[in-house]
């Protein structure tokens, strides 16, 4: 595929076979003339797994002030009904050990919940960084054949005008 070898010299400064898979497709799209770009969230979200997509969740729901502000009241609520309304049948008694020990095994759970989408995110933003260089090199690859046309547009445009001026200059001598 020689015109594609051309192109790739011309572009990127190397031969075709030694195009990465990303420079690859931005060049192919560009030559056929079709649209690189897509839905970056429909692209995402067709990569996650259900857990992906469950841990997500759980962190969206746990770092929110909807869960703070509802923890918060359970809290006061647990508080409240073991130290004022049970005082005698208190389940969980002050200094509150069973609150402590559902506190320690909820942030046992939560936290790598937390640090995976967090994860995803890191790997959503390098997904996001792909797709914009990609966008980006199709971009710059239409720019420099927009310029290359323009150049040889005008490099026609000036040999005519010389050709004229040629022939206009002929003319007066003819005339003199």
């Amino acid at each position: 595929m020689r015109p594609f070898d051309d192109a790739a010299q011309i572009l990127f400064g190397k031969s075709a076979d030694q195009l990465d898979e990303t420079e690859r497709e931005v060049l192919l799209h560009s030559r056929e003339g079709r649209i690189l770009s897509e839905d970056r969230n429909v692209a995402y979200e067709a990569r996650q797994s259900l857990g992906d997509r469950v841990a997500d969740a759980i962190a969206r729901v746990g770092g929110s002030w909807t869960f703070i502000i509802g923890f918060l009241l359970f809290l006061v609520v647990w508080t409240l009904a073991n130290t004022v309304l049970l005082s005698r049948d208190a389940f969980d008694p002050y200094p509150f050990i069973f609150l402590n020990l559902v506190l320690s095994m909820l942030a046992a759970l939560q936290a790598p919940i937390i640090m995976m989408s967090q994860n995803r995110q890191a790997a959503r933003d390098r997904f996001e960084a792909s797709k914009d260089y990609e966008v980006n090199l199709k971009a710059e690859i239409e720019l420099i054949a927009l310029h290359h046309k323009i150049d040889t547009y005008l490099l026609d445009e000036i040999a005519a005008l010389k050709l004229e001026i040629l022939r206009l200059r002929e003319a007066l001598r003819q005339q003199e």
